[in-house]
């Protein structure tokens, strides 16, 4: 777990690890962000072992079929030297990528597919430059693994890296920090053990006074709604109305996520932004990017209230996918509660594709206006 942390730290330095499995395949892997020329292989070396690697999202996007999560778009040998500029617009670029770059699709071998979730685990692009290393290559960048110049981390756990942290949330700290909305709001501060991610727990009311089905809202941070009030959506709306909302029902609490953009990160959220103002939906603008339509997960909402003694709920929330993550991680669901936001001009087109793309219970608070 420990060489899996470093490599996501790597990897958000735009530093190539290496990604071997446990049939003897090694692959290099570098991350598309930041991408330079210099990080190419020249001419001579561009063979199929050299490639681009995606998810199934931003093939479709791409117009190619795979029958894989993930695939290896080898380069294309002869055709001359690779420009970064070509690789990242075939990665995330909302154009066709450059002509005759690559080969035919193959699906992604286990180091490929543990890269892309590497990619994701750090809230990069989820697309990698990936090298095959051939036995010689691989005994010579041993070195600078001995020397730990360079990190090689396995495949299997790689792959995995989501679920590695599952149980070992700590608590850090914790305060009472009164809000506008209810005078008595007590903050609980816990991080995941790789120190990328800290979620807080509200606890609102005085837990003794709680309600036996403790009313919960589980709400992904949103730093340009919660805290700028942009008009893209309406989740700073959704977060206030759900700490008056609990403290209406006697108390409860509101676990603040750490899940930008449904999970891909803030700096993805803004590439998405960009292209829904070229006219794709909030779905859409995920995918062209490579992601799924929804990139979040709950495990560490079960951890949370877990370690705060909280088994039965009344969860506050329009998406069905929580309700099935709390339930299927042992938190028993006494009953729900609508939270919507207002609808506007600004977020109607956010709202509409989230209940139609992402089957979100948003049909009543769309027909008020």
């Amino acid at each position: 777990m420990q060489q899996i942390e470093r490599a996501i730290f790597d990897l958000r330095r735009g530093v190539a690890v290496i990604v071997d499995d446990e049939k003897g395949t090694s692959v290099l892997v570098q991350p598309i962000e930041g991408l330079n020329d210099s990080d190419l292989p020249n001419g001579s070396a561009s063979t199929p072992a050299c490639g681009l690697v995606v998810s199934r999202h931003r093939l479709a996007r791409l117009g190619v079929t795979v029958r894989a999560e993930a695939a290896c778009l080898p380069f294309q040998s002869g055709r001359g030297q690779l420009r970064a500029s070509d690789v990242v617009e075939a990665a995330c670029g909302n154009g066709a990528p450059a002509a005759n770059l690559f080969g035919d699709a193959r699906p992604a071998t286990t180091p490929e597919r543990a890269a892309l979730a590497l990619m994701r685990r750090a809230l990069l692009l989820p697309a990698a430059l990936t090298i095959t290393l051939d036995e010689r290559q691989r005994r010579a960048f041993q070195t600078q693994v001995d020397r730990a110049e360079l990190l090689a981390v396995p495949a299997r756990e790689a792959e995995h890296c989501f679920d590695l942290g599952a149980g070992l949330l700590k608590r850090i700290s914790d305060a009472r920090v009164p809000l506008a909305e209810v005078s008595e709001a007590h903050f609980v501060l816990f991080r995941e053990p790789d120190g990328l991610r800290e979620h807080v727990a509200v606890l609102i009311g005085a837990p003794d006074r709680w309600p036996e089905d403790v009313p919960v809202r589980l709400h992904s941070a949103c730093l340009t709604g919660d805290l700028f009030g942009s008009l893209r959506c309406d989740c700073g709306e959704q977060l206030r109305s759900g700490v008056r909302t609990i403290d209406e029902m006697g108390g409860g609490v509101l676990l603040y996520l750490a899940q930008e953009g449904r999970g891909i990160g803030l700096a993805n959220k803004l590439r998405a932004y960009t292209l829904q103002d070229q006219g794709h939906d909030t779905v859409e603008a995920d995918q062209i990017l490579g992601f799924g339509e929804d990139e979040r997960r709950y495990r560490v909402a079960v951890d949370m209230l877990a370690a705060l003694k909280i088994r039965r709920v009344r969860l506050l929330t329009n998406n069905p996918d929580k309700i099935r993550a709390l339930a299927d991680g042992g938190i028993e669901i006494a009953g729900r509660e609508k939270l919507f936001g207002r609808v506007t001009d600004e977020n109607r087109r956010y709202l509409t594709a989230k209940a139609a793309r992402s089957g979100h219970w948003l049909d009543e608070a769309l027909v008020r206006k």
